[in-house]
């Protein structure tokens, strides 16, 4: 662990990146160049303390959950990253590490969208960040470890997840979360993680591996569907995706079309957040 390097690279990376680049206001009275250090640990869901301690060369050796939470709190690049995990210590992560880098130019967006829920998932997936009104409509969708990081696997494997969608859309549910880990099964490889989470699902789910011998291959999200609230019941909204080049990530955005009553629904939710309406996981 080079800790002059790791600390030079943190404060120098914290001070190029602006407040509206990661759509905070930036204030008047702001005398700091750059991100503060306690928006910096925010972002990166660590204690301020502790980010502090990297920048002043006092801190510990990072661990690779905690690098990739900096890297995606610095909206660093790939080759950036990389170079973040080298000089802390650690082997750069491979592209199918679990501690997936959410793609800069996905960020960039999602940074700006907060008045509608959006998130960015891997191609298993996996919900890497989400946004405010996402984590109110759906809950928070970035703790889960192990199998269950995707939401394939908790389908298939947990009958509270189903309970976000109608019953009568369960079996189109099932067929396009399968037909997406096809596609991923065929991008990366029967020995990669997409292949072992096919080989854990078709002992643990005779419904998975079922449609899984189908064969069935596509990248789908619907364009319509009805999420039901815990408090506030259906919400139908429309799903838009961008993909990242190498097809990697998408970023999903719901929205309500004005004036209906979804989007009076996603409007209360804006305001409330989940505080007054806790979503269960």
């Amino acid at each position: 662990m080079d800790r002059a390097a790791l600390a030079a690279f943190l404060r120098t990376r914290r001070e190029a990146l602006q407040p509206e680049d990661i759509g905070l206001p930036t204030g008047a009275r702001r005398r700091t160049r750059g991100l503060r250090r306690e928006e910096v640990a925010s972002l990166a869901a660590m204690s301020t303390d502790y980010y502090t301690r990297l920048e002043q060369e006092r801190g510990p050796q990072p661990s690779e959950q905690m690098l990739a939470a900096m890297a995606r709190a610095l909206r660093l690049s790939t080759q950036e990253r990389d170079y973040l995990f080298q000089v802390a210590g650690r082997n750069a992560p491979s592209p199918t590490t679990t501690a997936a880098h959410v793609a800069p130019a996905l960020m960039r967006v999602l940074d700006r969208l907060d008045d509608t829920p959006a998130m960015i998932l891997s191609n298993l997936g996996e919900v890497l960040v989400q946004n405010r009104m996402s984590r109110a409509l759906m809950g928070e969708l970035t703790v889960y470890t192990g199998h269950a990081r995707s939401e394939i696997y908790r389908w298939f494997t947990d009958p509270a997840q189903r309970r976000s969608y109608p019953e009568h859309d369960h079996e189109r549910q099932s067929r396009a979360m399968v037909a997406n880990l096809r596609a991923a099964y065929g991008q990366m490889g029967p020995k990669s993680r997409a292949g072992e989470l096919a080989t854990v699902l078709c002992e643990e789910s005779a419904e998975f591996a079922e449609l899984w011998e189908r064969q069935e291959v596509a990248k789908r999200f619907a364009d319509h569907k009805v999420l039901i609230h815990p408090e506030l019941g259906p919400i139908e909204v429309d799903c838009q995706v961008l993909f990242t080049e190498d097809q990697s990530q998408a970023l999903l955005v719901l929205t309500a079309a004005p004036r209906t009553e979804a989007f009076e629904k996603l409007q209360l939710l804006g305001v409330l957040g989940n505080e007054r309406f806790p979503v269960s996981s």
